[in-house]
């Protein structure tokens, strides 16, 4: 039986960018889909129970957020799909079920769907593929030019003020961009973790610790803040190989 979906976005590129990912997975029918919230809200209200709801955040007249309250009861699990993370902790207030910040790869949009719904054995069980596996930033140090980060390369984020610098395998990425930002494009990845209010690691890339520090693979040094001390030294123990000792 196949899950059924409807997209909401006055964007008809981005309408058709989930259409074109939808075709690809055999077990998703797209019921409907709508550039007109205000037509989305007449039309869902009266409808038909769906299985989910791809809706965008930022629409004239009214806004996704708006929107969904109205039709959260129509839909088992309510996706936002918006360019801006700004919107994050208002649509997770509207019990989103995920949040796809754009531009995102057709592996983020399958891993999100087989996240949401694990006991669906049709659709595919996609991973991120390594041609997928990056996104793009403007490079301060490059003349604002924008430049690939793969996700394999990110050693560590550091968060300066406005500004972010990216601490990769070969270089180092200043780029205009919150860390809040960073951190919903890399919340599906186990991988990294937040250390410090202001760093962001990759726990593959941890060398060595000594007390509260950790010193990572390009010899950066990076305390560990009171607020993440737990679920890092959660980490390092599951790592940690334990011996019997007489």
């Amino acid at each position: 039986m196949k899950l059924t979906c409807i997209v909401i976005d006055d964007d008809i590129h981005a309408v058709n960018g989930i259409k074109s990912y939808i075709n690809h997975l055999s077990n998703i029918h797209l019921i409907n889909s709508y550039t007109d919230p205000l037509q989305a809200l007449n039309e869902i209200t009266a409808g038909d129970h769906v299985d989910i709801v791809f809706i965008d955040v930022d629409m004239p007249m009214i806004s996704g957020l708006e929107l969904s309250k109205a039709i959260r009861h129509k839909t088992d699990k309510l996706i936002f799909t918006t360019s801006h993370s700004k919107y994050a902790y208002e649509a997770f207030e509207m019990n989103a079920s995920a949040y796809l910040l754009k531009p995102y790869t057709f592996a983020r949009f399958a891993e999100t769907i087989n996240r949401l719904f694990p006991l669906s054995p049709s659709l595919p069980n996609i991973s991120i593929k390594q041609e997928d596996d990056y996104f793009f930033v403007r490079n301060k140090n490059e003349k604002n030019n924008l430049i690939k980060v793969r996700y394999t390369d990110i050693v560590a984020i550091e968060s300066l003020q406005n500004y972010v610098r990216i601490f990769t395998l070969n270089e180092t990425i200043v780029s205009y961009i919150a860390l809040s930002e960073i951190k919903i494009i890399l919340k599906d990845y186990q991988n990294f973790a937040q250390a410090h209010r202001s760093f962001i690691i990759a726990k593959n890339y941890i060398e060595k610790v000594e007390g509260n520090t950790l010193k990572m693979i390009n010899d950066l040094i990076i305390n560990i803040g009171n607020s993440y001390r737990e679920s890092i030294q959660d980490y390092i123990k599951e790592k940690t190989i334990k011996t019997n000792r007489s």
